[in-house]
């Protein structure tokens, strides 16, 4: 407890002493995104001499699409800033049935979200995590169960220049969007890259 007590004193005394900063930006990329859950359901017809059941197979695959946003960067330690963030991305899945020869069909469903990022720094890496709040603003193919997803984003990223880098993120959405005998739900892969903006002194 004697050794803990001097650590956690420095640590308090630095975030006291430390300048706030506030950084602007902007980030865009890939999206590479789709549903959990295939579908693999038998349907059995009592009676029917000739179609005594039959297979109907969903497999949902990856489907790749872009996402844009804006960021704002308080960074309040040489170690750790919060970035909240609002973003457009469009996701989906695109999808692989044997029913009617449907074959491959994309579906696109278009959120505006909320992010809450904290970041994590270690030289020019970063690490960052947070929870999303996104909301459908555009939808084909599909009547989403739900016009909200809630979910947890977590990534890395990498400082190229002071105000340019590069990023790598998975999103895990919690609500289902799509629900049949199995409830699916949102995974995407994000790739792209992110510019802050010197603020005027």
């Amino acid at each position: 407890m004697k050794k803990i007590f001097p650590f956690l004193l420095v640590l308090i005394s630095g975030l006291s002493f430390a300048q706030v900063t506030f950084t602007p930006g902007i980030r865009a990329g890939a999206n590479f995104s789709h549903f959990t859950n295939d579908e693999n359901q038998t349907f059995f017809y009592p009676g029917d001499v000739y179609y005594p059941q039959s297979q109907m197979n969903l497999n949902f695959k990856t489907r790749t699409d872009f996402y844009l946003g804006f960021l704002g960067n308080i960074r309040f330690a040489k170690f750790y800033a919060l970035q909240p963030e609002i973003n457009y991305s469009r996701q989906g899945t695109k999808v692989e049935s044997n029913v009617n020869n449907m074959g491959a069909q994309n579906i696109t469903v278009s959120y505006l979200g909320i992010q809450l990022i904290n970041k994590f720094y270690f030289n020019k890496f970063n690490v960052h995590v947070g929870p999303t709040l996104d909301f459908v603003v555009e939808k084909k193919n599909i009547n989403p169960d739900n016009e909200v997803d809630l979910g947890i984003t977590a990534g890395v990223g990498y400082d190229i220049t002071k105000n340019f880098g590069i990023e790598a993120r998975v999103k895990k959405g919690f609500v289902p969007v799509y629900s049949f005998y199995e409830n699916h739900t949102n995974v995407t892969f994000q790739a792209g890259v992110y510019y802050t903006f010197n603020m005027k002194k």
